[in-house]
């Protein structure tokens, strides 16, 4: 499959064809809800996908996945390596990690705004200090730079039917929407990190701070006043989702299959977490893998649909049609 994609995306040289290779292990291996509705673009699209993701994916890693023994000193300064190995790449086509020549080739290809990658990398380089946020509108301004602009990255490669400005605020609100799940459901995992991304100002109105919540986290033991403010967080989150859906019809119709299965998908772990009761600085709530099969197949029926409306009309003397392509 990677070779097709490769393929349609015109990508031929053979160094970065591996390049590419390397994104796609990374989004496979580590963002599965990510890389199946991935699964349901046009295959000329998905190598630049990859390559948004693999090089985030270095980057989070960089902070967070490494050596822990790793100092935030010395992640700052591979993140710094990493800018600037990325600004070289940008401006010959070089680089020294794979990561970096792909998504380089990418924003060439689709004309990404390097500011775009900028922003995200001054938002890696906070969680290296930064361990909570006072307010919601802190944590929005963070998620400018570490979610936002995923969605903003994404729109050249996806396509749209209206201008991109147009499109270009739900896709920002698309791309902190699915954060805001990753924040809800893993607020255990993040504390054991020493970092809070529920704002403290919405803790604080339910009567939580950090040290209930860690106490929590030790003992196993539940609290109401935190189960009201995880609701909170959850109708907040819905919010920002609703911000985000109508950009979904302003997207290129072979596209929206794919964004629509990821909204659903990443839904899906909000309601994982109610099912739940909101337990989750206890247990990772995930969802079944029968109900990400059942949204994926409902996906690549809306892609068969999609791709037969745009395909040409016949002509009466070529050979019978033999149905969409499913990738």
């Amino acid at each position: 499959m990677t070779r097709r994609e490769l393929d349609a995306a015109d990508i031929t040289d053979p160094g970065l064809r591996t390049d590419y290779g390397v994104c796609r292990r990374l989004n496979a291996r580590h963002g599965r809800t990510y890389f199946l509705a991935t699964r349901l673009l046009p295959l000329e699209r998905r190598s630049a996908v990859h390559a948004l993701y693999g090089f985030a994916r270095w980057a989070d890693d960089i902070v967070d996945d490494l050596d822990k023994r790793l100092t935030p000193d010395e992640r700052d300064l591979m993140l710094k390596r990493l800018e600037g190995d990325l600004a070289h790449a940008l401006r010959t086509g070089g680089g020294a990690e794979p990561v970096v020549r792909a998504v380089a080739d990418t924003a060439g290809r689709h004309g990404i705004a390097v500011d775009l990658f900028a922003d995200f990398l001054a938002s890696m380089r906070a969680d290296l200090t930064v361990t909570d946020y006072p307010t919601y509108a802190d944590l929005r301004a963070y998620m400018h730079g570490s979610a936002a602009v995923i969605g903003l990255q994404m729109l050249p490669v996806l396509g749209t039917v209206v201008p991109r400005e147009e499109a270009a605020p739900h896709a920002a609100a698309l791309g902190v929407a699915f954060q805001l799940t990753n924040f809800l459901r893993d607020v255990g995992e993040d504390l054991d990190r020493g970092r809070v991304y529920l704002p403290a100002d919405l803790l604080a109105a339910h009567g939580v701070d950090r040290p209930l919540l860690e106490w929590s986290r030790r003992s196993g033991r539940r609290d109401p006043r935190i189960r009201a403010a995880l609701v909170a967080a959850e109708a907040l989150t819905r919010d920002v989702y609703r911000e985000a859906e109508p950009g979904i019809a302003m997207l290129d119709p072979r596209v929206r299959p794919c964004i629509s299965t990821a909204f659903t998908l990443y839904g899906g772990i909000l309601d994982a977490i109610a099912r739940h009761d909101y337990t989750v600085l206890h247990h990772r709530a995930v969802v079944p893998r029968r109900r990400r099969a059942a949204t994926a197949a409902a996906g690549v029926l809306k892609v068969a649909r999609a791709r037969w409306h745009a395909a040409p009309a016949a002509d009466p003397a070529a050979p019978e049609r033999k149905g969409p392509d499913r990738g």
